[in-house]
């Protein structure tokens, strides 16, 4: 099994952890957010930080796998990388919705760690970042549709 490979199945497995960690993440804010005192909860400030680090750990695996991606150097030799759709979804949209999800809750994280209750503007901003990674997951790779 060659580098590439390896580094495309701990991707994908990182990416099914990734979703329990947002699912469970998701609805600790919907329970704080919907909660009588808006108190944020142990389960909502440690969900956050697993969910964060899990993002973090994946983004480095996918720009280790974007380095050795033979996909990404023909694309880039052809001159395709924008053209075609299939190589601007892969190589460019997921990375950096990916990233902007990941920065959205690194912010989240600082907030939940300074503050004792929830503001919108942090749920607002947990909800665009599971937005982002649920129109960057690649679903059919990963579940095989």
């Amino acid at each position: 099994m060659d580098t590439f490979n390896i580094i495309r199945e701990a991707h994908k497995g990182f990416g099914y952890l990734i979703l329990v960690a947002a699912l469970v993440f998701i609805v600790a804010l919907l329970m704080a957010m919907f909660g009588y005192s808006g108190k944020i909860s142990k389960l909502l400030k440690k969900s956050t930080l697993f969910t964060m680090i899990l993002f973090h750990l994946q983004f480095l695996i996918g720009i280790a796998m974007l380095v050795f991606s033979p996909g990404l150097k023909a694309a880039l030799d052809s001159g395709t990388l924008m053209s075609d759709s299939y190589n601007r979804v892969t190589f460019v949209e997921h990375p950096f919705s990916m990233l902007v999800a990941a920065i959205l809750l690194t912010i989240i994280n600082k907030y939940l760690k300074k503050n004792e209750t929830l503001a919108l503007k942090i749920v607002f901003m947990g909800v665009l970042a599971l937005l982002l990674f649920g129109y960057a997951f690649p679903w059919a790779k990963v579940f095989g549709a």
